[in-house]
């Protein structure tokens, strides 16, 4: 049934030069680069061009909009003052949630088929531009199984469940539902990035353990189990708590909810262990080495969901400027106005080839390509968050004062645009975690540097840049220098990555303004740029 239209025609005026509102958007079809990078990166491209469709419904959009207007609330107690330590969500949420573990975020790696990781990314990446917030549950569902690995018990009750591509939020034991989800709960007040100093006791009780203990950041606790860390007996150790038993709740005491600059269609919150349940994943003492597991994995959705935020930020700019004019132009036929998105788009470009790079080594098995995913991530996390949020702040100013208005997504992606920097180590813990690599894993070294000498040869200013950086780093930098360090080798790293997938002019465009330093410091200042070839594929 077709809908009325607003009306234009109002008692004082008539609207005007008004771009209409975009309503459904197909998040394939209408993404040649991402189509690019899925492609070199072998995701299931058949699959991904009828997920974008769908995720990209108005419908759905709307849903996003609904989670965000009405977010989480804290329920503690029955009206009876019984104990809940729950969390009600608008249904908006659950119907995001729904779609995006049934376009495979949470399955599509697990499942057997080949470009299983690239398949994730790509639908991680199409749902950082629907409703961010709930992509937190579904990453660490998605990043949890391989740490299961360390108990087969528990693989066997949980991992099937987690990789189901199926929802089912209702307050039941994990042998009652046929989908589940994973939380993590790691810092505390104390420790922060450093959960050595956690200070959570674990008492062994017959085939268990009892948790006794505080998390500061608890994400999405209504999942149906957590990642943790607590002190054994032999040291940290990584444990399983389910939220719900036969019969009862396990006594994982919610304290709030986190008032947060962002993200708010998700729950994070405070949390206590009250003698809770939980289950050993590894040996005692070995609790980072479990957990580092599902850390790894999250990275890789740290690292591809800035590209998702950065393309629905110019996404919506460019709808902007396609239609509505000044000065008897159309905003997107002015020369400076195209400089600005051209530069913008670039960092998108570059943010979505790496990311969507790493995604395809996480499907290989050889030891190279393992090693190369864990430095390789660590890069693309760095520098594609910092590029994101000055991308957003600029892609915002394109609308003016309405990129400062609520009615657009604008906002939402400006407060969101930081945290994926800060979630999984922030850029200095990153910074330090590359130096470590380097330092201890010959392979990651020789893994990484074979990917940016096969680069070699297609443009001298490449060649010259990653010489320039060999030379000034001949082994690992001082600790003070580790910034400078990580964002010059990723840059050389996102080069390499573009020219798998991308075109030449986003290519010699990349080069030209992030490598060879012939700019300066701001958007749009930058020249010798292809800013037709770059904005077709914007559009």
């Amino acid at each position: 049934m077709s809908q009325s239209e607003a009306a234009s025609h109002l008692e004082t005026h008539e609207v005007m030069n008004q771009p209409s509102l975009r309503g459904s958007r197909d998040l394939w079809a209408e993404d040649a680069p991402l189509r690019d990078a899925a492609t070199a990166a072998g995701a299931r491209t058949k699959t991904l061009a009828t997920t974008g469709a769908a995720l990209g419904d108005e419908s759905l959009i709307a849903a996003g909009e609904d989670a965000r207007r009405d977010p989480p609330r804290l329920v503690l107690f029955d009206r009876g003052g019984r104990r809940l330590d729950e969390v009600a969500f608008n249904d908006g949420y659950h119907t995001v949630m729904k779609a995006g573990l049934e376009a495979g975020y949470a399955s599509a790696a697990w499942d057997g088929k080949p470009g299983g990781h690239a398949t994730h990314a790509v639908v991680s990446y199409m749902m950082a531009q629907v409703e961010p917030g709930a992509c937190c549950p579904m990453t660490m569902t998605y990043a949890a199984v391989p740490a299961l690995r360390h108990n087969p018990e528990l693989e066997k009750i949980w991992a099937p469940r987690l990789a189901s591509g199926l929802y089912d939020p209702s307050t039941r034991p994990i042998t009652e539902k046929a989908g589940a989800t994973m939380g993590m709960a790691m810092t505390e007040k104390q420790g922060g990035s450093d959960v050595r100093a956690n200070s959570t006791i674990a008492h062994r009780d017959g085939d268990h353990y009892r948790l006794r203990g505080h998390k500061w950041f608890c994400s999405a606790p209504m999942c149906d189990g957590f990642l943790t860390l607590a002190q054994a007996e032999g040291g940290l150790t990584c444990f399983l708590v389910p939220r719900w038993l036969e019969g009862e709740r396990n006594s994982m005491r919610l304290q709030r909810l986190k008032d947060k600059l962002g993200n708010k269609a998700n729950a994070s919150s405070e949390i206590e262990y009250h003698d809770t349940l939980a289950y050993r994943l590894g040996d005692e003492g070995g609790g980072v080495r479990t957990i580092i597991e599902m850390v790894h994995h999250t990275r890789l959705d740290t690292a591809i969901a800035p590209a998702g935020l950065m393309r629905a930020a110019l996404a919506e700019a460019h709808h902007w400027v396609s239609h509505r004019s000044t000065f008897q132009r159309r905003l997107i036929d002015q020369p400076l106005m195209r400089a600005v998105l051209a530069d913008l788009a670039l960092d998108w470009e570059g943010a979505l080839a790496v990311a969507m790079f790493m995604a395809g080594t996480f499907d290989k098995t050889d030891d190279e390509s393992r090693a190369l995913a864990r430095i390789g991530v660590a890069l693309a996390k760095f520098l594609n968050n910092k590029r994101c949020i000055s991308v957003i702040g600029e892609a915002m100013e394109v609308l003016g004062g309405m990129g400062y208005v609520e009615d657009t997504p604008m906002p939402m992606l400006y407060r969101e645009a930081p945290l994926n920097s800060i979630w999984e180590g922030s850029g200095n813990v990153i910074c330090l975690d590359i130096l470590r690599t380097l330092a201890r894993e010959p392979l990651a070294v020789e893994a990484l540097d074979a990917v940016l000498d096969a680069a070699k040869g297609r443009d001298p200013r490449y060649d010259a840049v990653l010489n320039q950086h060999r030379t000034r780093w001949q082994g690992i930098p001082t600790e003070q220098e580790a910034r400078w360090f990580a964002e010059s080798l990723a840059s050389l790293l996102t080069t390499a990555a573009l020219m798998q997938s991308a075109p030449a002019p986003v290519v010699e465009g990349y080069i030209t303004s992030r490598l060879t330093g012939q700019r300066g410091t701001i958007a749009g200042s930058v020249t010798g740029l292809d800013t037709d070839a770059i904005l077709t594929r914007l559009g």
